[in-house]
């Protein structure tokens, strides 16, 4: 082997490896968020959340290398799935109980009782590591990856990434006292955030384990195989992040997660009526 090609052989290896790294800066800065409100501990949740986001680019970026890098392997399969355990897996379960209790220190408004909190970051953590391997034993290399069964891992991370993010829309919306919405953002919108994390982790748990099937947005958006529908969402999308911002993060996750669920029940909801309803 020349050593071009062992370069490219080390590369998508090295990218897999950047997402568990990304995954353990989000530990990391997690972590440094105390049980006392201190100066700072804010920008530490974002930071952490800005590493899951980065671990999910190089995880889209590894199999991609390896691919156009004719060095796919079991190694790399193996591999990609420890460290998204770390990235998608521990550190957005973490991330959620630090947010929670940041927002107690701060705000005083916490719903949600420590041990709860935990058994929830536990089971999205567990959840997402039986997702990886049920992942690993259902695909082969011939796998077209159109579509996934249950929510994936990293789109389930996102979920609990945005909320530190949108939470930075958030504060400057109420910093802005001029605005109309300041008021409401604080006394409503803010509180609702925070209160709404862990449920939005817990149902995430629970749809990455289901068996509803969820699209592949990345092909679908750079493979070139689109549809006017997805056009139609593509400049959706784009609208809602000039409008709100940071704010269209969690709205953009959560429509991704929920959408299908919610699609899936109504359509077995018709279908159970109309086996029902008498023929005509």
């Amino acid at each position: 082997m020349s050593r071009r090609e062992k370069m490219f052989a080390v590369l998508p290896t090295m990218l897999t490896l950047g997402n568990a790294l990304c995954g353990f800066a989000a530990i990391t800065y997690a972590a440094k968020v105390g049980p006392e409100p201190a100066e700072g501990q804010g920008a530490h949740l974002l930071t952490a959340a800005l590493c899951i986001f980065a671990g999910m680019l190089f995880d889209a970026l590894d199999g991609r290398a390896a691919r156009w890098a004719n060095q796919t392997s079991e190694f790399g399969a193996q591999l990609d799935s420890l460290c998204d355990a770390i990235s998608f897996g521990v550190a957005p379960a973490f991330l959620m109980i630090q947010f929670c209790h940041y927002n107690e220190s701060v705000h005083h408004n916490g719903l949600y009782h420590s041990r709860v909190l935990w058994a929830i970051g536990a089971l999205f953590a567990v959840c997402a590591v039986l997702r990886l391997a049920r992942f690993n034993v259902e695909t082969d290399e011939e796998d077209s990856h159109d579509s996934f069964s249950g929510l994936p891992s990293p789109a389930a991370a996102g979920a609990v990434a945005s909320f530190p993010i949108a939470m930075r829309g958030i504060d400057k919306l109420i910093a802005a006292k001029t605005s109309p919405l300041s008021g409401f953002t604080s006394e409503w919108i803010e509180p609702a955030a925070h209160n709404l994390l862990p449920l939005i982790t817990l149902a995430a748990a629970c749809l990455m384990m289901s068996r509803i099937r969820y699209s592949h947005v990345f092909n679908q958006v750079f493979t070139g195989r689109r549809n006017r529908a997805h056009v139609i969402q593509i400049v959706f999308t784009v609208a809602v992040v000039f409008m709100v911002q940071e704010m269209a993060v969690p709205l953009l996750f959560c429509y991704f997660a929920f959408a299908s669920p919610i699609r899936a029940a109504w359509e077995r909801a018709m279908s159970s009526k109309n086996r029902e309803s008498p023929a005509s």
